[in-house]
């Protein structure tokens, strides 16, 4: 995969909403990140360096996502 770099606007977008370390559903980055390809969008921040957790949960009958920051991407 070639990640786009660490500087890209949508990059920044998901990194500022995963940087406070707590879980967030996909829909959340979506909405205040801005961005619909969240698991690309991880994938890249991983190339960069960043742990990214990403759990599934059953709420209410459904299958949710949970994204966790655990560690910032190098040079970020």
């Amino acid at each position: 995969m070639h990640a786009a770099p660490l500087t890209s606007p949508r990059l920044q977008r998901v990194l500022a909403v995963l940087s406070d370390g707590r879980p967030h559903t996909t829909r959340t980055i979506v909405r205040k990140g801005r961005v619909m390809a969240v698991n690309a969008c991880v994938s890249e921040l991983r190339q960069h360096g960043a742990e990214i957790e990403c759990r599934s949960e059953i709420v209410g009958g459904k299958r949710r996502f949970f994204y966790t920051m655990l560690k910032g991407p190098k040079n970020g």
